[in-house]
């Protein structure tokens, strides 16, 4: 990924929050030259020094067969975006887009059965330990823990990993306020989002 360098995030623990709290991934491998990806939800965590993207998908899924000891494969989270209007400047420019994007490489590995056990509970404990009653896996029936014949979970270790954070860094002042304003005047929730990584992005650059 192309990152002009003041737009580039090198601050280790911020990019694994990013990525746990944006954790709808895309996972993507190749067949013989032909890309194959994935839109799934992602467990992120370290073990020792190293960092982890764990997950599954359906067995009829194909790609499943390019993560058994996969090489170079690619997983793409996506945060916040928004469009932004050359009309917001001072001075005349062209219009632009605002977002915040980390891609990592690394290889990759199928997970034993006892492993996608372990993965699925976390996963499900993150989103549903909070609510009374959540589907964890503990609360499920038999019936629905026997789906898991039907899933292939990954392991990918991480080896390479780029952050850009493109928020209007190179504007003026007076520009990335206006823009602020501008985006959290807007009903677009991404817009809101948008304008909170740049206020955040400003206090930490003073």
């Amino acid at each position: 990924m192309y990152i002009p360098k003041q737009y580039r995030k090198e601050d280790y623990q911020e990019i694994k929050d990013f990525i746990q709290r944006y954790n709808f991934a895309t996972i993507i491998s190749t067949v013989e030259g032909r890309p194959l990806a994935t839109h799934i939800p992602v467990n992120v965590q370290e073990d020792g020094d190293a960092l982890y993207i764990t997950g599954h998908v359906a067995k009829r899924n194909q790609q499943w067969k390019t993560l058994d000891k996969g090489e170079h494969i690619l997983v793409i989270f996506q945060g916040p975006h928004a469009y932004i209007s050359s009309t917001w400047y001072e001075n005349d420019d062209v219009p632009t887009w605002n977002y915040q994007s980390i891609q990592v490489y690394g290889n990759s590995r199928l997970l034993k059965e006892d492993e996608l056990i372990t993965d699925l509970t976390r996963l499900l404990n993150k989103y549903e330990a909070h609510r009374e009653h959540g589907a964890t896996w503990d609360n499920m029936s038999e019936k629905s823990k026997s789906q898991v014949k039907g899933i292939v979970g990954f392991r990918i270790k991480v080896t390479e990993l780029y952050a850009a954070y493109k928020l209007s860094q190179s504007r003026s002042v007076a520009d990335k306020d206006h823009i602020i304003d501008t985006l959290s005047s807007s009903e677009d929730h991404l817009d809101h989002a948008v304008a909170k990584a740049m206020t955040k992005e400003q206090k930490s650059t003073k």
